[in-house]
């Protein structure tokens, strides 16, 4: 699979900046990091390129579906339902956070058949789960339908299909939120690392302070400071892990970029 085998000169930029600061952590330590912040550098560059208002970063794509899943309220007895086919990953995730998954068929698509998802509905369900596979999209505006009928929330795990489109919106970005995998045979490779992207504010909020073992990050440089809302983890990524995934979504971006402009001369 692709990604690791095209390390170059632009990752070791990255990585040298942070071990010339020898601060490998995401938050605090203003003073000696000498201005070098990668996770949110790489944070800003996934809602650039992805067009989605927030994106957080995690250790990896697992903790990234663990963390939008407890953020978005989906909790102990409550349903989720998800593909039979996909990663033990996204089964990892639904019953760490004490929720029952319950599979259906998949249809062409390689993810959720509609029909079957409508059969899955129970009182206790909460969330309906596509599994984006192998850069297959999943019908998303059917899922949208169903959730919206009947208030279920719909979260995307789009770890294996980073940059994938459905009509004209990159996967992840649909649903109440999305995730990514960069682990080290991803499409995008942190070598370990991951991200919750989701356009709503409260899921940003909450999913910056889970993944961070509850910090509400409002004490400004003093972390000691920050007051605790909530039960996290330590979901976070290292600086070191943010700026390989910072050289590498850089040539991600030109592509884009080069993508969109010929469409236009196209359409023009």
């Amino acid at each position: 699979m692709p990604g690791f085998e095209l390390f170059g000169p632009e990752e070791r930029k990255e990585v040298n900046d942070v071990l010339e600061t020898g601060i490998y952590m995401r938050y605090g330590f203003d003073g000696p990091r000498k201005g070098i912040w990668k996770s949110k550098e790489l944070e800003a560059a996934i809602c650039q390129t992805f067009g989605v208002k927030y994106a957080q970063l995690t250790s990896s794509g697992t903790s990234a579906l663990t963390t939008a899943l407890a953020v978005l309220g989906i909790g102990a007895g409550d349903e989720v339902i998800m593909p039979t086919f996909t990663f033990v990953a996204s089964f990892e995730a639904v019953l760490g956070v004490g929720v029952v998954p319950v599979v259906v068929d998949v249809d062409d698509t390689l993810t959720l058949d509609p029909a079957s998802v409508r059969r899955a509905i129970t009182p206790r369900t909460k969330c309906v789960m596509p599994v984006h596979m192998c850069g297959s999209m999943a019908d998303m505006d059917a899922l949208q339908s169903i959730c919206k009928e009947h208030k279920l929330v719909l979260l995307e795990d789009a770890c294996q299909s980073i940059g994938a489109s459905y009509k004209g919106k990159k996967l992840g970005t649909i649903g109440d939120a999305g995730t990514f995998s960069f682990d080290f045979v991803k499409t995008i490779t942190c070598a370990e690392g991951g991200a919750v992207i989701t356009n709503r504010e409260d899921v940003y909020i909450n999913s910056d302070a889970y993944s961070d073992h509850g910090h509400d990050h409002k004490g400004g440089a003093d972390r000691g400071a920050d007051q605790h809302p909530f039960i996290g983890y330590n979901y976070r990524i290292s600086e070191l892990h943010a700026a390989i995934g910072l050289a590498q979504i850089g040539p991600f971006q030109q592509r884009t970029l080069l993508t969109c402009q010929f469409r236009v001369q196209q359409l023009g």
